[in-house]
């Protein structure tokens, strides 16, 4: 798809679109849970990091083997510089997808076995639909040997870094969606 092509092109409401430099157009659809579930972790990550941390949302990191992912939010090191256009999985600390109808498989199965397999230390699935976190550690060559699953409104669940900061996700702050419609 041509550079004028796409910048004419009106793309469904709803959508998050991205554009990989292979020339590839993914688009996502993005529910309004997803959007302030997202927005609800970034200010826990100011809050806990401070306002200048280095944390990305539905930014492309590069990942061995053309496997690169725009993580929902990543937290990065401090002394992170990016190569070329974008950071390197190296300098990832916390890696959390929220979970919507199409990336549930994806993101517990898929994410968990790729983000272990590089090393990701901390890899967090966020689920509005079931209510619940799962905290992923030790990561493994085929996912992360530790699972701990915490419910929304259980209170704030601290979450150390590789660097010796914490991140604390305010589970009691996480929104609630409309169980009555699916829009998932």
């Amino acid at each position: 798809m041509s550079v004028d092509a796409i910048v004419h092109t009106e793309f469904p409401k709803g959508y998050t679109v991205l554009f990989g430099a292979d020339g590839k157009v993914i688009m996502t659809p993005q529910s309004e849970e997803h959007s302030s579930t997202i927005r609800s972790m970034q200010i826990d990550s100011a809050a806990a990091l401070g306002r200048h941390a280095k944390v990305t949302s539905d930014v492309y990191i590069d990942f061995p083997a053309d496997e690169n992912s725009a993580p929902d939010l990543a937290v990065l090191r401090e002394d992170a510089r990016k190569e070329g256009k974008r950071y390197s999985f190296e300098d990832v600390l916390l890696i959390s997808e929220v979970v919507s109808t199409s990336s549930a498989r994806k993101d517990y199965d898929d994410c968990t076995a790729k983000y272990g397999r590089y090393g990701i230390p901390v890899y967090l699935v966020v689920d509005p639909y079931a209510r619940e976190v799962v905290l992923h550690t030790e990561p493994t060559a085929s996912g992360y040997s530790t699972a701990h699953t915490r419910a929304y409104g259980t209170g704030k669940l601290p979450i150390p870094l590789a660097d010796g900061r914490t991140f604390t996700l305010d589970l009691d702050e996480l929104p609630l969606p409309d169980l009555g419609t699916d829009s998932r």
